[in-house]
């Protein structure tokens, strides 16, 4: 525990050593205890700063270093804008080069035309060339998260000279631990990795020695589909190729993890009821502009459930207990449909679904709508007939629940699935969305028999 407060400490001191360095311009001192710090730390730094003391790192780091700083930040698209806005033009245009491509294109898809345009008429021509290429690519495509900043060898190559082109090549590759081949038509062929490199004879043939069951994904799927493949296959680099299987680039690890990040936080945002969650949103203003949307339609639905109670207001006043248990049979019903809708998200998310599974999926849902729908029913029964001393009553609201409950489980597995089969996103299908629909049908069950039961009950 002391050991945990000294390092704490000891970080809150060199943050602080580093402001003032800044503040009283010792721009050498800045940098020697600056570059002590992990590219992640430096980044996190470099954003708690304010304008003025970020435009003095511009004056002492050339924009090869303020590329690596780049690389790591974990800011808000919103604010990469402003961020560069900050620097001068060329500075900016040449710390983007001096990025990795993807990096570097995901940062210019935050701005608009004619920024991008600007910083790349003042760019490199190399550089600038190899950005166009990527930001032509759809965005949450393949083509758009892949580098190509990659090595690739001939698969007539021998090891010797594999070696000496990567030798060459190493430096501006994001990684070298899988080399991919390719053919004299530039198609990829293999596969082959840095061990097998090492541990063969240098004068052996690339293409003896290659992996031909080479896995790749095609440039126009979807960032879900690679980010699934790399998981399925343990890779730590994906190649991307076009229809002629034609090698374009490779999606790395770091690349899927971020994919993986943002597709996780979309879902559980919509799953929630929100168009995009970010817990980092500084106004009351900004964050509900995300919330009403969503919050207005489920307004409109809600209408629609008062309206349907309305419409009962004849067997409300006749048998008024029947009001007391609406929240129960609707709580009931929605808790049981999100519990459903997470178990079919998951297994549509996750890729573990198909064709034949569906039904599978489907049929278990049911019976467990039927075993939980069961259990509960035949306790309300108890409970009302022990509370209110009216068997009629307790089997209208257990027989309601009972209804209500294998309803809404079926809905919750099932709206999922007809979302996926038509390519709309299941996680659309929120929480407060799936309850709202669930609420109206336990309505509509729940008053349908108490009007049915109404001898017995007056």
């Amino acid at each position: 525990m002391a050991e945990n407060l000294q390092e704490k400490d000891q970080a809150k001191y060199d943050e602080e050593l580093l402001v003032r360095t800044l503040i009283n311009h010792e721009l050498e001192l800045f940098r020697e205890e600056y570059f002590k710090l992990h590219p992640y730390d430096q980044a996190r730094f470099y954003l708690r700063l304010n304008v003025e003391l970020r435009e003095r790192i511009y004056e002492c780091l050339s924009p090869e270093e303020m590329a690596d700083i780049f690389e790591n930040l974990d800011a808000d698209d919103e604010d990469y804008e402003p961020i560069l806005s900050e620097m001068v033009p060329q500075y900016a245009a040449d710390m983007l080069a001096n990025m990795y491509t993807d990096d570097a294109v995901d940062v210019l898809n935050e701005l608009n035309k004619e920024q991008v345009a600007s910083y790349l008429t003042i760019m490199n021509n190399e550089s600038a060339q190899e950005i166009k290429d990527l930001l032509h690519y759809e965005e949450y495509t393949a083509g758009s998260i892949m580098t190509t900043e990659f090595v690739s060898i001939p698969e007539h190559s021998t090891v010797r000279s594999a070696m000496a082109i990567l030798r060459t090549k190493a430096p501006s590759a994001e990684t070298i631990y899988y080399t991919f081949v390719i053919n004299e038509e530039k198609q990829l062929s293999g596969v082959v990795s840095l061990r097998d490199l090492i541990t063969a004879d240098e004068d052996t043939l690339i293409k003896e020695i290659m992996s031909d069951r080479v896995v790749s994904v095609s440039v126009g799927e979807d960032q879900e589909t690679a980010a699934r493949m790399m998981k399925d296959y343990d890779f730590l680099a994906l190649p991307v190729v076009d229809f002629q299987n034609h090698l374009l680039g490779i999606i790395t690890v770091d690349d899927i993890i971020d994919v993986l990040d943002e597709e996780a936080s979309d879902d559980y945002s919509k799953l929630a009821g929100v168009s995009d969650m970010d817990s980092r949103d500084r106004t009351p203003f900004r964050a509900a502009k995300k919330r009403l949307p969503w919050l207005i339609a489920l307004l409109f639905l809600g209408m629609l459930t008062a309206n349907l109670i309305g419409r009962f207001e004849a067997t409300l006043d006749q048998v008024a207990i029947l009001a007391v248990f609406i929240p129960l049979i609707a709580g009931m019903a929605g808790n049981t449909g999100t519990q459903a809708l997470a178990v079919a998200i998951r297994s549509i998310a996750t890729g573990d679904i198909h064709d034949e599974s569906k039904w599978k999926l489907i049929l278990r849902e049911a019976g467990t709508g039927l075993i939980t729908g069961t259990t509960c029913g035949i306790l309300v029964i108890g409970i009302v007939y022990v509370w209110q001393g009216e068997i009629y009553l307790g089997l209208l609201v257990g027989i309601s629940i009972f209804a209500s409950l294998i309803v809404a489980t079926l809905a919750g597995s099932l709206v999922p699935l007809i979302m996926d089969k038509f390519n709309i996103d299941p996680a659309v299908a929120s929480g407060p969305f799936i309850t709202t629909i669930n609420d109206i049908f336990s309505i509509l069950i729940y008053f349908g028999i108490a009007t049915a039961f109404m001898g017995y009950l007056i």
